[in-house]
């Protein structure tokens, strides 16, 4: 498991990053660069159940099973990864599953001033991933930069 970081200055307050990043419409756009046509179904506050989904092979959904592990508005989250889905259906104990479950994706909201914020994203990658996300991270932190600064 490698630990990746990505960071951005962005020209708002926490709060309306916080909004970027979490609200539906929001999240669809800034993490296209990731997986066109992302979204999630859940909610963002702590304890909370997520499913991190897109359109898979034959038009069916895939995607990640997670947890909020931690909700701090406006300054941090935690979302903690423990399965997948794959072809509509989860799965939590597979061989596949257990080469990078759990692992963790963390999102903080650095106040710098009043209408400044340093998103920061710390998460946990199985190595073959790296590469993909060393690419798709830059192109979403500038899509979220775009979106708050609005």
């Amino acid at each position: 498991m490698k630990k990746l970081h990505y960071e951005i200055t962005i020209h708002a307050p926490q709060e309306k990053v916080w909004q970027a990043v979490t609200e539906d419409k929001n999240y669809r756009e800034w993490t296209a660069p990731f997986h066109p046509g992302s979204y999630f179904e859940g909610s963002w506050k702590k304890g909370d159940k997520m499913r991190f989904l897109g359109p898979g092979e034959n038009g069916q959904v895939g995607g990640m099973l997670s947890l909020i592990e931690k909700s701090e508005y406006p300054s941090y989250i935690s979302i903690k990864h423990y399965g997948q889905i794959v072809k509509g259906k989860e799965d939590t104990t597979s061989d596949e599953v257990k080469k990078w479950a759990p692992s963790y994706e963390n999102y903080t909201f650095e106040k710098t001033n009043d209408n400044t914020t340093c998103f920061i994203a710390e998460l946990d990658m199985p190595e073959e991933w790296a590469e993909h996300m060393d690419t798709a991270w830059p192109k979403a932190l500038d899509k979220l930069k775009e979106i708050a600064e609005r």
